[in-house]
């Protein structure tokens, strides 16, 4: 009996364990649908349901921060204070920059005015 011989018959006597295999692999790994894909989605769903998380609570806080601008002055002297460098006219500011920032970025990003 040749190779071919011996292998067609070993086909024909196990052909459910072989179209059972068959198509463990295609829902597993090969299909559209599969298994492996399905588990990427749910990998990516926890991703986007984390980052919708991280802006929701970016949301509130800012939402928190807008109704103190609308309600205190003091607030919004505070905020152009700190996030704008702006100053009184008869005050210096010394800004203390974290180790790596350039000066370029610092100007760039904020001008020192006056209030």
């Amino acid at each position: 009996m040749s190779r071919t011989q011996s292998f067609l018959s070993i086909l024909r006597r196990h052909k459910w364990l072989v179209v059972i295999l068959f198509f463990a692999v295609m829902i597993g790994f090969v299909d559209e649908d599969s298994m492996w894909h399905r588990y990427e989605r749910l990998q990516e769903i926890a991703v986007l349901r984390a980052e919708k998380q991280r802006f929701q609570n970016r949301y509130e806080q800012d939402t928190q921060t807008l109704a103190d601008l609308e309600s205190n002055p003091e607030a919004v002297v505070r905020v152009a204070r700190e996030q704008y460098f702006m100053k009184y006219p008869n005050e210096d500011v010394f800004v203390v920059m974290e180790q790596g920032q350039s000066d370029e970025e610092t100007e760039d990003n904020h001008d020192a005015s006056t209030l």
